[in-house]
């Protein structure tokens, strides 16, 4: 098997794990009811860190089609290689170690992983392109 389906594969696992570390943290400010209910009502904001969680979630949600479409592409296309993966590895580690950061709120590191991420996918993008 492709290395880079195996990178989506785990990309997966951590999906799941913003999904759960947002719910989490959303269940434990507004409780059991809320998160088993319609939801409907009006909430307060969320506590930093939940917020963060959210955030954190979503900026996963917004690359993750980038990276869905370029690692199987290059698998499609035939064209992987050591570089794809080393873009592949590069993107899904530093998304996994962007959650905690951003969890935590660490400013400017955070950042640069984000920018190791793109750097990643560019390598995939690049081989994917050419």
């Amino acid at each position: 098997m492709p290395v880079e389906l195996k990178i989506l594969a785990w990309s997966c696992i951590l999906l799941l794990v913003h999904i759960f570390a947002a719910a989490h943290i959303k269940t434990r400010q507004y409780g059991t009811k809320w998160n088993v209910g319609a939801r409907d009502e009006e909430l307060p904001p969320l506590d930093p860190v939940g917020g963060r969680l959210v955030r954190a979630q979503a900026n996963f949600l917004e690359t993750y089609p980038i990276a869905i479409i370029v690692l199987l592409g290059v698998v499609i296309a035939g064209k992987t290689s050591g570089m794809t993966a080393l873009g592949g590895w590069l993107w899904l580690g530093a998304r996994a170690v962007y959650l905690p950061l951003y969890g935590m709120g660490v400013p400017m590191v955070r950042t640069l992983v984000y920018v190791v991420s793109m750097v990643g996918l560019a390598l995939v993008f690049q081989a994917f392109m050419g």
